[in-house]
């Protein structure tokens, strides 16, 4: 199958392919959209076994950040980077700015900012070498790490999913945590405040010990997750996580987290639906990073402070735009995910028709 072939390939704009000999850099950068506005998605570092396996996650996740950046009513496109290596022994400073010289070459069609191995540190070194980089701190216009921001935005779509399929709040409801990274430990501490009960898994068993800590929450290995009598499965891992091999182990009515690419595949949404089980699609409830860098490009863009303001009522209307997904799905009968990819793809081909007649 040729690259255009491919079913996450979807009319991308451009996919840039760099390779640095003196620094090890082999990167993928995907462009799906910028009807709306500059791509802009983050950069994630992962040993992937292929070249084609980085290709197809690249392909998904900028695809995933189109419809992200236009469910959260963003003047930007969708785009991501990838970075073939192990983050826990390949970074080096030389790397991220072999990376930033990539992410140069494009000229302002693709900002980036953290994603899982990447840190703000990291980018740090690429920003010695573009402008196009947001997520830092050390500056007026700075977001910092936008990783808290998901987690709030996560938080409160599961306790408006609670709310709407059990009738009640968060306290005493018990989530099952699948990943307790940087969005994974924010949204843990969120949800402890809230009176929900916790069980969690990591591939991190510093990061999980940390957690439970101060949480209280029962650990179980990454592989038992799957397996917990819970009211709230919270995927903050990984993408693929909803698969043929865990529906039929998951038993909770809920499913709400924080990862990118939930779903292994559209067939998957829809027998979540016909069990009657609710699923906020992935790229609406996790969109308050993407919103919090958006504010720093903004202010960037306009030689202006961070605006944090903006940034809260971006968020507040996600949760509308959420709550306006869900009111659908039940009101048509279709699955939630099917119910978001047609706003998504109506917001943004309006901006292309908009951008077409200007």
């Amino acid at each position: 199958m040729t690259l255009f072939d491919s079913p996450a390939f979807e009319g991308h704009e451009g996919v840039h392919a760099f390779f640095d000999e003196k620094s090890g850099l082999k990167s993928i950068i995907a462009v799906h959209s910028t009807a709306r506005g500059p791509a802009a998605g983050g950069c994630r570092m992962w040993p992937y076994a292929s070249a084609d396996l980085a290709m197809e996650d690249a392909l998904r996740l900028s695809r995933a950040m189109s419809y992200k950046n236009a469910m959260a009513d963003l003047e930007l496109g969708g785009g991501k980077a990838v970075i073939i290596g192990d983050s826990r022994t390949q970074k080096t400073p030389a790397l991220f700015e072999a990376f930033g010289r990539a992410v140069e070459t494009l000229g302002g069609r693709y900002w980036t900012a953290e994603d899982v191995g990447v840190s703000p540190a990291d980018l740090t070194e690429a920003r010695r070498q573009t402008r196009y980089v947001a997520g830092l701190e050390g500056h007026p216009a700075a977001s910092g790490d936008p990783s808290p921001v998901t987690a709030e935005g996560v938080f409160r779509g599961i306790r408006l999913c609670v709310r709407r399929a059990l009738n009640r709040d968060l306290d005493r409801v018990t989530v099952a945590l699948q990943g307790v990274g940087h969005v994974g430990a924010y949204l843990a501490d969120k949800l402890h405040a809230a009176g929900a009960r916790l069980v969690i898994a990591d591939v991190n068993e510093a990061a999980v010990r940390e957690v439970a800590a101060r949480t209280g929450a029962k650990v179980v290995t990454p592989a038992a997750i799957f397996d917990v009598d819970a009211d709230v499965f919270a995927p903050c891992a990984l993408g693929g996580a909803i698969n043929e091999d865990t529906l039929v182990r998951i038993g909770a009515p809920i499913i709400a987290g924080a990862a990118n690419n939930q779903l292994a595949s559209p067939e998957i949404g829809r027998e979540l639906f016909a069990q009657g089980r609710l699923y906020a699609p992935d790229y609406v409830i996790n969109g308050g990073g993407i919103i919090n860098v958006a504010g720093e490009i903004r202010a960037l863009e306009r030689g202006e402070a961070f605006d944090d303001a903006w940034v809260q009522a971006k968020l507040d209307r996600l949760m509308v735009t959420l709550e306006e997904v869900l009111d659908r799905s039940r009101q048509e009968k279709r699955p939630t995910h099917e119910v978001a990819n047609e706003v998504a793809r109506a917001r943004i081909a309006g901006a292309a028709e908009n951008r077409a007649a200007a």
